[in-house]
């Protein structure tokens, strides 16, 4: 009988290594966000973030957050981004005066990060900061710019 892992070549990171990557982020994000008198949003893209976004959610400490998720999509019927990604499900909670974090599991090319990034400052956000599971820099073609004091943080850089 095949295993359930056969199709694995190898671990890249283990369930330990990125329990601790995530308790990081949380910690750094519980840190730059604490006292803050707007209220914080974390955002997550589609529904490829949800897992991280609750693990992450989970880590914040005492940050009282609200949750909320935004779809974009750039890639139509195919399996190529077309490079102009267009929201087809936008959030629900009131954006205005307060700190976002978008979550997002991966950057890539930085197109659709780029678009969120202007549909939330344009819903009234003081500040948009993003963090993504995995960043691909190697292959951005957009370089996106935070709102506000927003940061980036992101658990791990692959190629």
């Amino acid at each position: 009988m095949a295993s359930l892992h056969d199709d694995i070549e190898r671990v890249l990171w283990t369930e330990e290594e990125i329990s601790a990557r995530v308790s990081e982020i949380g910690t750094a994000v519980t840190a730059d966000l604490e006292g803050s008198s707007a209220g914080v949003v974390f955002v997550g893209v589609a529904t490829g973030a949800f897992l991280f976004l609750a693990d992450l959610v989970r880590r914040v400490g005492r940050l009282p957050v609200e949750v909320d998720f935004v779809r974009a999509e750039s890639y139509g019927s195919g399996t190529e981004s077309n490079g102009a990604p267009r929201i087809t499900c936008d959030v629900k909670v009131d954006l205005r005066g307060k700190h976002v974090l978008l979550v997002e599991d991966i950057v890539d090319s930085g197109n659709t990060l780029s678009c969120l990034i202007s549909h939330l400052e344009a819903k009234g956000a003081s500040s948009v900061s993003v963090c993504t599971f995995l960043d691909k820099p190697a292959r951005r073609k957009v370089h996106f710019k935070l709102v506000g004091d927003g940061k980036f943080y992101r658990g791990f850089e692959i190629l």
